[in-house]
């Protein structure tokens, strides 16, 4: 039997945070629990808002015409490709970081929407737990919208919210994981 846990980032994880996910499960086999394993969910970026984004940009500088003239010319395969190689290079880094740290871990790129990816992982492996990676979203966490308040309300197991590139010490200061405030 195993300790499933599914982590779901939204960039490559450094060396510190695989180090720091790991040391999270390190007593598991001294309790009996068994081997832990960790599902790893990277989501790709939307190639249509990725593309949107940057009309955005362009607009706000004074861009002269319609910005439907321009979509006509967008590669969208192309670009859709770019955010899949770029999703792949980011889990195939996070994979090789957690086993490094001695992690037994497996994982894949989704491009669903990441709380019911996460949702669908945990029930499909009978997860034990759900950890949500990212980088500091204040606004989002402040009116509970962010991945993590989701999971919270979808999932039946433990959801911790890990700050990337943060330690521990750092995460328990004030305004959980806030920091350079």
């Amino acid at each position: 039997m195993t300790y499933d846990v599914v982590l779901l980032i939204e960039q490559a994880i450094s060396e510190a945070d695989a180090t720091q996910v790991r040391s999270l499960h390190e007593e598991i086999n001294a309790e009996g629990e068994g081997p832990v394993v960790y599902h790893v969910l990277f989501p790709m970026e939307d190639a249509a808002a990725r593309i949107e984004g940057s009309f955005g940009t362009l607009s706000g500088g004074g861009m002269v015409g319609a910005p439907s003239l321009l979509l006509d010319s967008v590669d969208f395969d192309s670009v859709r490709k770019e955010c899949l190689q770029e999703a792949t290079d980011g889990l195939t880094t996070s994979l090789e970081r957690l086993r490094a740290a001695g992690a037994t871990a497996e994982g894949q790129v989704v491009d669903v929407s990441p709380v019911e990816a996460l949702k669908s992982k945990v029930a499909e492996v009978d997860g034990r737990e759900a950890i949500v990676l990212t980088a500091p979203h204040v606004v989002a966490e402040f009116f509970h919208v962010d991945w993590t308040h989701q999971a919270r309300r979808a999932l039946n197991v433990p959801v911790l919210h890990l700050l990337e590139h943060e330690n521990f010490d750092q995460q328990a200061g004030e305004g959980e994981g806030v920091t350079g405030f």
